[in-house]
């Protein structure tokens, strides 16, 4: 049955809506200012007016019970407290089951009458009637008069700070007087001559204004509240009208937006790319006529395609933030459930990352934060035994590095147990009793299919196979995952993925007969190759590139490509995970649009390729991995391929 596009439309809408109500709540726990409580309420008013409208009454009418609870904090009636915030993000997720109904009346009515949704409306109801808000401070007005005494300053007194101590009571108005002072060649600097007159708005009683003079001896001091009429009082405590607020939000000032689907953008991304292929070679066939005028038409192609990718490959850029955003809720959550509390921190959400990337990503993260809690963090009291603070912390970072999104997950907890691993990789039959692995490589083991150290399978781990579906998703995203612990201090694991599976801008450089692209952007720079420095018999691999000592590769070596009657050979300098090394290769043919297209399954094992590319003349050309490339070769890893 063919969807109604105004229902569609709504479903799409209310999902985002709930997403952004989720981190709205959580927001509600760190600062419960009016503004935020005001969206929520006008959240959870569009849903269910909304829900209403397009035949999700079930729906509807619970949401109206949620919208009544956080209007009583809206109002001033009641507090946000941790219960009513338990309460909303439960019935938040109650909200997502009804709108997944859609409009089944079997379904949704179901759902309305179950003993959860019962059970949320009467934490609901409780939160609400348990946690009446205090009565608000009423402002005050008064009108203070101030002149020290004559010998004021000579004992040391300061004006100006007893008028900075009244500013920090409220807001203050301040008027200096200065009549009858006498002429300058009369004047007497040691003579208190001026007086203050300072109005003052302030929640606080005379008692605290007064212990603003408390040592100002002698001084001419009046202080008098001023009864502001009734009507003045009422508008000041209702605050000023949305018309007035300046994070009122017109919908003619909002963003204009239109919703795409996925694979339409997918489709364009892949005519894209057939489309590049085609100037690659128009390209080849203007240089070989030499026509000037074909030669301005294609540099006009040319430039027309270059930002006509950029703009679709920007459409498929998202922050990683609408990632980062659900894990709140899942250490939250966790933190509950496992009796710990812990924080989460997120750094460089603004990063972004391709579309694609990102629709795999959230479950490897999830297992990986999840597993920080769980095994990482310590109770309370084995924090506080340790010397630690009882409320343990997960961080969350993403930033850019040379071509792909550096992502890591790093906990303050207790650390991997290097020896526990080792034991329960012997009984498990992965490791030998006689093998003597470094940390590195016994950290690296928990991402083995069915291996944990868990005493027992609980609702969070146990299972082990949360690690095992991190590394098999990583590395079918071409990414690797790096593991640093220190006992008693905590883990740091590291994900590197690429930036975008669709088109990178290249390196071509030739090798023998063949072709190789180097992903422009781990390039540092090219410089020409000495022969003589193959030739040496100390076996020396390092080049002096100004003051710097460079280690050097010959990829024809690497890659068993001869390279007989070469007489001129150039190196490429690229760089990865901080470090440098030359590439030393035959020619360097120029830049190129590389689109890139996947190994088959029979050449997915070859780590040192990210994939391939088609040329203008219609040949094949492998894309080097940098990363994986230069971590085999500076680990001493890497062994020779056939051509």
């Amino acid at each position: 049955m063919e969807v109604n596009p105004a229902i569609q439309s709504y479903v799409i809408e209310a999902r985002d809506l709930l997403a952004q109500l989720e981190t709205m709540l959580l927001d509600l726990e760190v600062s419960a200012t009016p503004e935020s409580v005001d969206s929520v309420f006008r959240a959870l008013h569009t849903l269910k007016g909304g829900g209403g409208m397009f035949g999700f009454p079930a729906l509807s009418a619970f949401v109206h019970h949620f919208e009544d609870a956080f209007d009583l904090v809206r109002m001033g009636k009641i507090a946000v407290t941790r219960p009513l915030l338990d309460a909303a993000l439960a019935g938040r997720d109650h909200i997502i089951a009804l709108l997944e109904a859609g409009g089944d009346p079997e379904r949704s009515d179901a759902l309305a009458k179950s003993p959860e949704a019962a059970s949320i409306l009467a934490h609901l109801s409780a939160a609400a009637n348990s946690s009446p808000m205090p009565p608000p401070p009423t402002d005050r007005t008064w009108h203070i008069h101030f002149r020290p005494a004559a010998k004021a300053m000579m004992h040391g007194m300061r004006p100006d700070l007893l008028l900075d101590e009244l500013a920090s009571l409220g807001t203050v108005e301040i008027h200096c007087q200065a009549q009858g002072l006498p002429s300058l060649a009369d004047l007497d600097p040691t003579q208190s001559l001026l007086s203050w007159d300072v109005t003052l708005h302030t929640t606080q009683g005379r008692a605290a204004v007064e212990s603003v003079f408390i040592f100002a001896e002698d001084a001419e001091l009046t202080i008098e509240e001023v009864i502001e009429p009734e009507a003045e009082v009422e508008e000041k405590q209702a605050g000023p009208t949305q018309a007035r607020s300046p994070t009122a939000k017109s919908p003619q000032n909002s963003p204009e937006t239109v919703r795409v689907p996925a694979p339409k953008l997918d489709a364009i991304l892949d005519q894209l790319g057939e489309l590049v292929i085609a100037q690659a070679r128009l390209n080849q066939i203007a240089a070989r006529f030499g026509d000037s005028t074909l030669d301005g038409l294609v540099e006009e192609f040319q430039r027309l395609i270059g930002g006509l990718r950029d703009t679709t490959l920007a459409i498929r850029m998202l922050p990683i933030e609408t990632v980062f955003g659900k894990f709140r809720r899942v250490v939250r959550d966790l933190s509950v459930e496992l009796g710990k509390d812990v924080i989460l921190e997120t750094e460089g959400g603004e990063t972004e990352i391709d579309k694609n990337v990102l629709d795999r990503l959230s479950e490897p993260l999830v297992h990986m934060i999840r597993n920080s809690v769980d095994h990482g963090i310590e109770s309370e009291a084995e924090r506080i035994a340790a010397g630690k603070p009882a409320q343990g912390l997960v961080r969350l970072s993403a930033c850019q590095d040379a071509g792909e999104i550096l992502i890591t997950i790093e906990d303050d907890g207790k650390g991997l147990d290097h020896e526990r691993i080792r034991q329960k990789a012997i009984e498990r039959g992965i490791l030998s009793p006689d093998a003597t692995p470094t940390e590195n490589q016994l950290a690296e083991l928990i991402f083995a299919p069915g291996f944990s150290t868990a005493e027992k399978v609980s609702n969070v781990s146990g299972r082990g196979v949360g690690m095992d579906a991190v590394m098999t998703t990583i590395t079918a995203l071409r990414g690797s995952v790096e593991v640093m612990s220190r006992k008693g201090e905590g883990t740091l694991i590291s994900l590197r993925l690429p930036l975008t599976l669709a088109i990178i801008d290249g390196l071509l450089v030739q090798l023998g007969g063949d072709i190789f692209v180097m992903p422009l952007i781990a390039v540092d720079e090219c410089v020409e190759f000495d022969l003589t420095e193959l030739r040496r018999d100390s076996g020396r691999t390092m080049l002096a590139i100004r003051d710097e000592m460079v280690p050097f590769v010959d990829l024809a070596d690497l890659f068993n490509v001869s390279t007989d009657g070469v007489t001129r050979r150039r190196v490429v300098i690229v760089r990865a995970e901080g470090q440098r090394m030359g590439l030393v290769v035959d020619d360097i043919l120029g830049q190129h649009q590389t689109v890139i297209k996947p190994m088959s399954p029979f050449h997915a094992a070859l780590s040192d390729f990210a994939g391939s590319t088609i040329l203008g003349d219609g040949t094949v050309a492998l894309i080097l991995d940098i990363t994986s490339l230069l971590r085999g070769l500076l680990n001493g890893q890497t062994q020779a391929l056939a051509a």
